[in-house]
């Protein structure tokens, strides 16, 4: 048998293959000399961030407001100017030029060197596309990290209650890299399409998902003066933007030309569909005894402090608050209403034919929906961005750069409407994790027949305790006094009673059974 050699050749080299070993050889360099601060150093780190994102986002409002205040003095000392228009096209609508500016700063501290620079720097501040386009980053940034820290935050309480760690290895310190490296791998993994599925609608239903729950942030307010566009209707628009989301589950099931597909799409339809009446009257409640929709006005009527939030100022609005957070948990399609995804029954529901990049944005929107329903339910019954404490106590700290921030960190401010929202994730979190999954026709009898009843009689029950309220009368005064300290109260007992528990567990974290009862890696 004769035999052909061939003479070897070497292989082309691919146009992009340089590339990539030298992006795979920065990634490396920058692991390496990153990884042992941040497995040395994890908690300071983490607080360190924080700080500094919430020291950014408020010198950031500082800075708007100083401008803001500068542009009134502009239109009072000059008889010529006009406000700045959203356009920069055009010469007429460039606003304060940097001299004017220049002329109008009162803080004349800065050095010489700098002061120059600075007015360039605060020019293009004054329009409001510049600060359009600052805030939107903003809002798409806040939009991305939520439901990668959530995911995370997920695997972590699971891993607990099951007496697991969760992830310990991506990243060293508790695995904080795993869903930043899951994202990684979804958006190299092939994106298929099935080849009965109808092309163009399969590919287009996870964006239809994805962009109502971003559209909600536009108009989310976390804090006075921390709010995008300030909307007369605001929850009006969030629970309507939210409300669309369901097109592009429905869109998804039925493109996939899968059966599975289309039985979750048709899950989530009606249940969706139907729990978003009674969520929507138990909003009612809060509306009708402040009298606006706006998320703003009706913060600022819970200044007092805890007594004087909204969940507590009657029987009404405290029951209301439970069944929206109900009603919210199965709109959201969490456990134990998670019948569209119902992997027992359905295989992954209406995403059972995606894959890659675009399965990932449906649990994107999930994610980035439950921060927006649970920041909702912090406005309008927890107070919003204001503490237990009186936000008149801040008062008394003076107006200085440091007061605000005191008064911003103890009394009212973002980082509050944070952590109530987080608290509320985390008991979705934890319902996930307890509750079993019930049966659709279940799911269904819950709605119609209990909450929806539920949430008319206290609509009604609202709307008699309003009008009572109006009299002014010095008894019901007294009456409406006693059951905010009686509700309150409740709260406070609930408050501390989750506080006991954690703490009881976390002292007894070694009497778990399973590998919890010992250290078997560093930090768990």
């Amino acid at each position: 048998m004769t035999q052909f050699s061939v003479p070897w050749q070497p292989r082309p080299a691919h146009p992009y293959g340089m590339a990539s070993r030298a992006v795979i050889a920065l990634a490396q360099s920058v692991y390496g000399f990153a990884a042992p601060i941040v497995s040395r150093f994890p908690g300071a780190i983490l607080i360190s961030a924080v700080i500094a994102t919430c020291v950014g986002v408020w010198m950031h409002s500082v800075l708007f407001g100083w401008v803001d205040t500068q542009l009134i003095q502009a239109a009072v000392t000059l008889p010529d100017y006009t406000p700045p228009a959203l356009s920069l096209l055009s010469p007429s609508t460039w606003g304060l030029t940097p001299s004017v500016i220049h002329a109008l700063r009162v803080d004349e501290t800065v050095a010489a060197s700098v002061a120059g620079l600075l007015d360039y720097v605060l020019w293009p501040v004054q329009f409001w596309i510049v600060r359009d386009v600052v805030g939107l980053g903003a809002l798409f940034g806040l939009f991305n990290v939520i439901p990668v820290y959530v995911i995370w935050w997920e695997r972590k309480v699971a891993g607990r209650i099951q007496s697991r760690l969760g992830p310990m290895r991506v990243g060293g310190w508790h695995g904080w890299a795993q869903s930043p490296a899951d994202g990684i791998k979804l958006i190299l993994k092939e994106d298929l399409v099935p080849a009965g599925a109808d092309g163009p609608l399969f590919r287009l239903a996870p964006y239809l998902t994805i962009i109502p729950s971003l559209l909600a942030f536009l108009a989310l307010p976390f804090g006075a003066t921390y709010v995008l566009r300030e909307l007369d209707v605001a929850l009006v628009f969030i629970l309507g933007v939210l409300g669309a989301e369901v097109v592009g589950v429905i869109l998804a099931g039925w493109a996939s030309n899968n059966k599975w597909s289309v039985y979750g799409a048709m899950r989530e339809a009606c249940q969706m569909i139907s729990y978003e009446i009674p969520m929507g009257m138990a909003l009612l409640v809060p509306v009708i005894c402040v009298g606006t929709l706006s998320l703003s006005g009706i913060a600022d009527v819970q200044q007092g402090g805890w007594f004087s939030w909204i969940a507590f100022s009657n029987p009404f609005c405290f029951a209301a608050f439970v069944c929206y957070f109900i009603a919210s948990l199965a709109s959201l399609k969490r456990a134990p209403f998670d019948l569209p995804e119902a992997e027992s029954e359905l295989v992954a529901g209406f995403v059972t034919e995606y894959s890659g990049f675009r399965w990932s944005l449906f649990f994107f929107a999930e994610y980035a929906a439950m921060f927006v329903i649970c920041a909702i339910a912090s406005i309008v019954f927890l107070g919003g961005w204001h503490s237990p404490l009186p936000a008149s106590w801040g008062g008394g700290l003076g107006d200085g750069l440091l007061a605000r921030g005191l008064t911003g960190l103890l009394f009212s401010g973002p980082i509050w409407l944070m952590f109530k929202s987080v608290f509320l994730l985390y008991v979705q979190l934890w319902l996930r994790w307890t509750l079993p999954r019930i049966r659709i026709d279940q799911v269904l009898y819950s709605c119609i027949q209990v909450l929806l009843p539920l949430t008319m009689v206290l609509v009604f029950g609202a709307t008699v305790w309003t009008w009572a309220s109006t009299g002014h009368n010095a008894l019901w005064s007294t009456v409406e006094a006693a059951t905010r300290i009686i509700l309150g109260s409740i709260g406070l007992v609930f408050i501390g009673g989750f506080i006991a528990i954690a703490g009881y567990g976390f002292y007894h974290r070694r009497r778990m059974v399973g590998n919890l009862v010992q250290d078997v890696m560093p930090g768990s």
